[in-house]
């Protein structure tokens, strides 16, 4: 049974069950209320017969404006041993109680306390029971289609007062077909309504499964529809679509990154290859012999400081977040932009600072690694007799790192692409001065998993600003 596997069928089935449960329940009830109604008027009708009867069988009990036999008087009263057989006789207005109903016309029975049967009607059908002595108000039976209310009084005579309620039952029995009638198209309807809405509401599902499966395939482009964003499943889906994209992006950078790192690496291999091979070609002098060997060895050091900038690009990507403890960004940056001097120097670039207490949470390693990258970038890209600025400040949202340089600025084409993998402004120059494009994607990285933000302001023959702030050291 692979359909009740179904989330669509269990919630069908579920819901079947208590829409025929709650349809069922109200169905009883309004049939028992109808019943009881039908058979309550009816009672009461039969009530007020079994009064009337009963009232003249009772001992005086004879209503007041019956006309009495002549000669009737309360001394010639014949004794109770000399009592006269019952002889009912109704009035007109009393036999209209008993006549006058086409089909259910109502009938008496009266039996003696000896149990023979007295005055009974001419509509009585015959072969009646006598019903069981009973104390107390009047009862009811029912017999087949018959319904009666009987009473025994003081003096032992049981009365009996009944009528054909085979109209009643009729009625009764045609609103429990309405009632089914109506429960079925209840049903029906709200079967249909509830399948609908489940299958529209579980759409997404689907949805989500088919782009899945799509993705598992290889192709990272496909998206989840969501029309419907507000729903919970609306929202799961526009998250799975980010996951999505996110995971599309880092595909694509991976792909880039391996095609860039073996761009990158295909040239100081080409080195050593042509190198080594002209050295075993033939005979050469020491001199020679020399000079390949430092030709291998600066295509060495240049793999080396790639694959330790990949090295690290990869710790960062794969670390959860690095060890902070409380330091101050002022003595950092001092210490870098120190180390640094002599190079701003050699290259004829003044190197100033301006640098004031920022406590804050970091690995130190770290963000020396982002000061020295920064300092250095402004330094090789400036132009002779330039300058570089460095500032750290605290301000109320954090702290501030700021690197400015007087140097030929940026192209705004190259802005958005800054903080990519072995992406460079000058990609003749920065090749043969050795930089490998991944200075500033390490920095940005590192920076992210500090939880700061880094950006770059440029103005082409003006110079750069790049600009850090991290979260400031919590206060207690």
């Amino acid at each position: 049974m692979k359909w009740f596997h179904s989330i669509r069928w269990r919630l069908q089935l579920w819901h079947g069950l208590l829409l025929v449960a709650v349809l069922a329940g109200f169905g009883f009830t309004a049939w028992q209320l109808q019943r009881a109604n039908q058979l309550n008027r009816a009672d009461r009708e039969l009530e007020q017969r079994l009064g009337v009867i009963g009232g003249m069988v009772r001992p005086g009990g004879a209503p007041s404006d019956r006309p009495r036999p002549r000669g009737f008087s309360p001394e010639n009263r014949p004794p109770p041993n000399e009592a006269k057989p019952l002889d009912l006789r109704l009035t007109a207005r009393e036999a209209t109680l008993f006549e006058g109903f086409p089909g259910q016309d109502f009938y008496y029975i009266v039996w003696l306390p000896e149990g023979q049967q007295g005055p009974i009607s001419a509509s009585a059908p015959a072969g009646a029971p006598r019903p069981e002595p009973l104390r107390g108000p009047p009862a009811f039976r029912s017999r087949g289609t018959l319904r009666e209310c009987f009473h025994y009084v003081p003096s032992g005579e049981c009365v009996l007062v009944g009528r054909d309620i085979r109209g009643e039952l009729a009625d009764i029995r045609r609103f429990a077909w309405l009632l089914a009638g109506v429960g079925g198209a209840v049903l029906a309807l709200g079967l249909a309504g509830g399948g609908w809405i489940g299958a529209r509401s579980l759409r997404p599902i689907g949805e989500i499964s088919a782009t899945a499966a799509k993705i598992a395939t290889g192709d990272l482009s496909q998206r989840i529809p969501t029309a419907d964003a507000e729903s919970e499943l609306g929202q799961l889906a526009r998250d799975l679509n980010h996951t999505f994209a996110r995971l599309q992006a880092s595909f694509a950078r991976q792909a880039q990154f391996t095609a860039d790192a073996s761009h990158e690496l295909r040239t100081p291999v080409a080195v050593v290859l042509t190198q080594t091979q002209a050295a075993l070609a033939r005979e050469r002098s020491a001199t020679e012999y020399r000079e390949s060997l430092a030709a291998c060895q600066r295509a060495a050091q240049r793999m080396r400081g790639l694959i330790e900038c990949l090295l690290s690009l990869a710790r960062l990507d794969s670390a959860d977040a690095p060890a902070l403890e409380a330091d101050d960004l002022c003595r950092i940056a001092k210490e870098s932009v120190e180390l640094l001097q002599p190079l701003a120097q050699a290259q004829g670039v003044h190197l100033e600072w301006e640098l004031a207490p920022a406590p804050c949470l970091a690995s130190a390693g770290q963000l020396a690694q982002v000061v020295s990258n920064l300092v250095s970038n402004a330094i090789h890209y400036n132009r002779p007799g330039g300058s570089v600025c460095v500032k750290v400040a605290s301000e109320p949202a954090g702290v501030l790192l700021a690197v400015s340089d007087t140097g030929l600025g940026i192209a705004p084409g190259d802005l958005p692409h800054l903080f990519e993998r072995f992406y460079r402004v000058d990609k003749a120059r920065s090749g043969a001065q050795g930089h490998l494009g991944l200075g500033l994607a390490i920095a940005h990285a590192i920076v992210e998993a500090h939880g700061g933000t880094m950006e770059v302001a440029s103005t082409p023959g003006l110079g750069s600003t790049f600009t850090v702030r991290l979260p400031s050291l919590p206060q207690g």
